[in-house]
């Protein structure tokens, strides 16, 4: 029995079907984990407070919404490898759309799950004070939003795959360029959108724990998650590179390998220092709303200890622009 032909635009395809079947695949994972996550803590607000289950549903399927985003964006990059019309076909195109569905695939995962944090702890702020549920979900609603942050990183950069010309380009090494430019932000998003959630969810447990502390807690919560950001957007930094650096052709493996890989390290640098630093900012969030009178200490001590959790996404970087620019 003979192996089926591949010519360009066979193995396009292909390599677009792999592609859409990853993203989609993948960003169900963080989505449907972070539904899952916010509608348990929703049913345990319930049993703590019947009285107020409208406003805890209400704000389950909102939260819930969110959460569903970051599979919704998998969703629309899916669609398009599967039905796009493709141009210029070959081995570049084919690891550029690729790279696209990984890129969106990885890059949901954090987002959804993170959302899904505040979301659910928010249900149970709301049954311990339901006086300010109103105040709750505002405070849910910034904190999700910016977890998706990594996810919207993801969707622009496999639009940019999905889209950038790579007629007349050579297929070593850009080809391997390209896949390592969608693992770059992808992988990376990981970390920062579940890092994210984290101190979004211990703001809505201080909000609930001590009213008067919201505008200490919330402050505190956004410059934690801006730290818990930026190595996806160191991974979003070597990804551009990647993707809009002209490398000259190649015929040795290790040009290829080099580029695949600095995607690769950056993308897996990012994960650790996310979440470290969500971690990090929950911490100091927490303890905001108890001891509201050591904000000021709390928050250099968050910022000390990000920058240290930060270092080796640092290390990643330098190791994969080392890979691009002196290997």
């Amino acid at each position: 029995m003979s192996l089926p032909a591949f010519d360009n635009l066979s193995l396009t395809q292909t390599a677009a079907y792999i592609g859409g079947a990853v993203a989609m695949g993948f960003g169900a994972i963080g989505a449907a984990t972070g539904e899952g996550y916010t509608a348990s803590q929703a049913s345990e607000a319930m049993a703590r407070d019947r009285e107020h289950a409208g406003d805890i549903v209400k704000n389950m399927l909102v939260g819930q919404a969110i959460s569903e985003s970051a599979s919704i964006f998998s969703l629309v990059i899916a669609i398009l490898l599967l039905f796009m019309d493709i141009p210029d076909p070959g081995i570049v195109k084919a690891a550029s759309l690729l790279a696209a569905g990984l890129c969106m695939g990885f890059g949901a995962i954090g987002s959804g799950v993170g959302a899904g944090v505040p979301a659910g702890r928010s249900c149970l702020a709301i049954a311990r004070q339901p006086a300010i549920s109103g105040r709750i979900t505002t405070n849910m609603l910034i904190g999700t939003a910016v977890c998706q942050t990594p996810a919207i990183f993801a969707m622009v950069v496999s639009l940019i795959l999905l889209f950038k010309p790579t007629a007349g380009v050579a297929a070593f090494p850009t080809g391997a360029a390209l896949i390592g430019a969608g693992l770059s932000t992808g992988l990376a998003a990981i970390g920062s959108g579940y890092g994210g959630g984290l101190a979004a969810g211990a703001s809505c447990e201080g909000i609930a724990r001590q009213p008067e502390t919201a505008t200490a807690v919330t402050t505190t919560m956004l410059v934690g998650q801006a730290v818990a950001q930026t190595p996806s957007v160191f991974g979003l930094l070597v990804s551009f590179i990647l993707m809009f650096r002209t490398f000259p052709a190649s015929s040795t493996l290790s040009a290829s390998v080099a580029l695949f890989s600095a995607g690769l390290c950056m993308g897996l640098g990012g994960i650790g220092p996310g979440i470290g630093n969500g971690a990090t900012a929950e911490g100091a969030v927490r303890w905001v709303a108890r001891r509201i009178e050591y904000a000021g200490d709390l928050m250099r001590i968050m910022l000390v200890g990000q920058a240290v959790s930060q270092s080796t996404a640092i290390y990643a970087m330098v190791v994969s622009l080392a890979l691009i620019f002196v290997v």
